[in-house]
């Protein structure tokens, strides 16, 4: 072969062209025709103060229109499985690749789904005790807790020449705990809270909310004629009191009527029970509260499993002890396994193991149910499938990941994400905290403000450029809260003595009261379980955490808060009719959508569709009701006004409501200012959701608030405004604990209470308590190195 004599490189391939996402004419809630060029296979970071537009445009946008791209190419057959995704309102986006999002949505609430079912961990290990357990019990599935032993038999046909029925059993043998059904807990009903039974049916005995004596709910048991209702309910016989208690429907008449008597259990767990607990009337739920007790199930003492499945062991460790364990301690039994006929199962499953102490969460155990995860640990867990994917090109999409992330945990979180980036992906990220916009490639920063004053691009660049530029992060990037000179005195303490939640280690410690105090530690120290423990929220104790609100696409801030209340009443006056009207819920709702707004269409084979209704234009008031004004505005027009706006409307003139300006002060007071009254509940992120709780709770007669990681969602320019509030609480004789990382909480916190040193059991004690300067001066602790660098001493 001839060698080349020509020098010239050559030229570049088309192909290797398209490095660059295009954003052109982003429109998506409050964007304001964005158009921005996003570097690929490099990290860029998405700031702004919250409600600038970031998810907007990173997550409604980007990601919206990539996902819903790849579900195109499916058949229509299979879209019709899955979620209907709308075109986002952009005009060109161009060079877009296959996107994951990893957001902190939290992971399925049903007992049966735990750490293990949710990664590929408990399959895994499903079948190595499969291969390896002694004595050998069955395949994969006899070690599952959502597999139940199934038996049948009967008579097949088998074909042999004339067909003979030949008799057959059919065994599956399954790991669920055939008494639980693999929850791991059964409900009891408390006797005593349904009745009193030293009193007899006419004395009123029933104690149960709508069984008063004289009603048609108690006359059902007081007329019934299965047992005398003047004998107090511990004397029945034991047929008496089966038929009091679990007497299958019978049809009876009482007072002439045909009714269907019933026991009381299975009438009870019917008619309140079998509801959602949120869904129900106080007085309702504070019953079942106090009438259900959730009790360990005896027969495989909580562990889900069957009897056989606990039985197959490997060096003396069942598959029960293996999810029980701490997942560091679990990837270091599976190290000292040498097993040469499954060693590419044990390096597998001891990769994914060591991925969870990698991310932080080798505190976890596989056992653990992931509805009880946080946030944080919830999109961490998600992370975990990711690292090991041979995946590259693609692009991954973060919301906040070091939520719920201690300073020492955070240079982890980096190093994950540098390493995504690293194999060749496009990695996106929304973040607020400086640790995490230091390592960016490139920086989008949305603002100026929040809602209808935000949306658009104020800087695009390097961090440098960024920390130079005049924008509102960029001049916070460095900020620096110093420790206060002078801390609060305690009015009083609150004690808890040997604490044992979880993982803590017999804690005592004395909360003092009347002050601000910051727990912290590590994630996973015990910082949750010695807080919601030991002060539940109850009597005087408001606790505030980021839970989702329930409430369906109906919902909005005006409803969740009461703020429609106050609203409709002065619209009713001012017009003279009635309520009822100025409510999308009720009378004034338009009849084609009832009051939604969209028409939501099912296309059967097809995706379904939302599309604004065309008879309200998605206003979702009948024409009428819009004919009546208050101070010039009409209720839809309320409605669609932020917080802001809002106050200064009902604030003052024709439209001065003190009731609901005292709402509306509350929510700008904790920094959501820039919500729209009337946006559903179902969009907004953790840190709004807990920051409306607050707003709402902060009316209440409480003396002690208890806060989960406030900061959470929080730009570093509202840290400050968050901090102010939290002094006006505490100043106004309240007590707050709050539950935090941010140093700047930690600076300016009267008493901190530091558990460690490390996390799972090797956290759970106390260690440091006292003032903010001490800790710095002591440095003893992780958190006291990280707050003393933070704060520059």
């Amino acid at each position: 072969m001839a060698p080349r004599t020509d020098t010239q490189s050559p030229a570049p391939h088309a192909a290797d062209s398209h490095d660059l996402i295009r954003v052109h004419g982003a429109r998506e809630n409050n964007l304001k025709d964005v158009s921005i060029e996003i570097p690929k296979r490099r990290l860029t970071v998405f700031t702004g103060v919250s409600g600038s537009g970031k998810s907007s445009l990173v997550f409604n946008t980007i990601a919206a229109e990539s996902q819903r791209l790849i579900n195109e190419t499916y058949s229509a057959f299979v879209q019709g499985f899955m979620p209907t995704l709308a075109r986002p309102e952009v005009d060109v986006l161009e060079g877009l690749t296959t996107a994951i999002i990893v957001d902190q949505e939290r992971m399925g609430a049903d007992p049966r789904s735990t750490v293990g079912t949710a990664t590929d961990a408990n399959a895994m290990l499903r079948i190595l005790f499969s291969r390896l357990g002694q004595p050998h019990i069955g395949p994969p599935g006899a070690f599952a807790f959502n597999v139940p032993s199934v038996r049948a038999s009967g008579a097949i046909t088998v074909e042999r020449g004339n067909g003979t029925a030949v008799k057959a059993t059919y065994t599956r043998t399954g790991g669920m705990c055939p008494r639980c059904e693999g929850r791991g807990t059964v409900t009891d009903l408390d006797l005593s809270q349904l009745y009193d039974d030293s009193k007899s049916l006419a004395e009123g005995a029933l104690t149960i909310p709508g069984y008063k004596a004289g009603g048609w709910n108690y006359r059902l048991y007081s007329e019934s004629g299965f047992y005398d209702p003047d004998k107090p309910i511990r004397e029945y016989t034991k047929k008496e009191l089966h038929d009091f208690l679990h007497r299958e429907p019978t049809r009876m008449k009482i007072a002439g009527i045909n009714m269907t008597y019933e026991g009381l259990i299975p009438r009870i767990q019917k008619s309140m029970l079998s509801k959602d607990r949120e869904a129900m009337q106080p007085h309702i739920r504070e019953f079942v509260d106090r009438a259900v007790t959730f009790t360990t199930c005896q027969e495989c003492e909580g562990t889900r499993l069957s009897e056989g499945a606990r039985s197959s062991k490997i060096k003396g460790i069942s598959i029960a002890d293996a999810c029980a364990m701490q997942i560091s301690d679990l990837a270091d039994w599976i190290r000292g396994l040498d097993e040469p006929s499954v060693a590419p199962l044990l390096g597998k499953l001891q990769h994914t193991l060591d991925s969870f102490t990698e991310i932080g969460l080798g505190y976890l155990s596989l056992d653990r149910p992931s509805g009880t995860l946080s946030g944080g640990e919830a999109q961490r867990v998600k992370m975990i499938r990711h690292l090991g994917s041979s995946l590259t090109d693609v692009t991954y999409v973060f919301d906040e990941p070091t939520t719920g992330l201690h300073p020492h945990d955070i240079q982890r979180m980096n190093n994950l994400l540098l390493r995504l980036r690293d194999k060749g992906n496009t990695v996106l990220v929304v973040e607020h905290k400086p640790e995490m916009i230091a390592i960016a490639d490139h920086v989008v920063d949305l603002g100026p403000g929040a809602g209808t004053a935000g949306g658009t691009v104020c800087f695009e660049g390097t961090v440098e450029g960024l920390r130079a530029g005049d924008t509102l992060t960029g001049r916070h990037l460095d900020d620096r809260a110093s420790l206060k000179e002078t801390v609060r005195k305690p009015t009083g303490t609150l004690e808890i003595h040997g604490a044992t939640a979880n993982n803590l280690r017999d804690v005592d410690v004395d909360i003092p009261l009347g002050v601000l105090v910051v727990v912290t530690g590590v994630a996973g120290s015990g910082k949750s379980s010695l807080v919601h423990a030991s002060v539940p929220a109850g009597a005087g104790v408001v606790s505030i955490d980021q839970g989702a609100i329930r409430g369906s696409r109906r919902s909005n801030p005006a409803t969740y808060t009461g703020l429609l209340d106050p609203i409709r009443k002065a619209f009713a006056k001012a017009n003279g009719v009635k309520p009822a009207l100025f409510s999308a819920n009720s009378e004034g709702a338009c009849p084609t959508c009832n009051g939604a707004g969209v028409i939501y269409t099912d296309l059967a084979m097809m995706a379904g569709v939302a599309t604004t209704c065309e008879e309200c234009e998605g206003k979702r008031f009948q024409a009428s009701v819009l004919d009546h004004h208050l101070g010039g505005r009409d209720i839809s027009e309320v409605l669609a006004m932020s917080v802001t706006e809002a106050e200064e409307f009902f604030g003052a003139g024709e439209a001065r409501t003190p009731a609901a300006h005292r709402i509306l002060e509350r929510l700008a007071d904790v920094g959501l200012g820039y919500l729209t009254l009337g946006q559903p509940l179902t969009t907004l992120s953790g840190g709004e959701r807990q920051r409306l709780k607050l707003a709402t709770h902060m009316s209440e007669k409480g003396g002690v608030y208890v806060l989960d990681e406030p900061t959470t969602g929080l730009h570093l320019a509202d840290v400050e405004q968050l901090l102010g509030l939290l002094d006006r609480l505490v100043d106004s004789g309240k007590s707050v604990i709050v539950i935090e990382h941010h140093q700047a909480v930690m600076a300016h916190a009267d008493w901190i209470v530091d558990l460690g040193p490390g996390a799972g059991h090797d956290g759970g004690r106390i260690v440091f308590e006292g003032t903010p300067a001490d800790l710095v001066a002591a440095r003893s602790t992780l958190t006291g190195e990280h707050l003393a660098a933070y704060v520059g001493i």
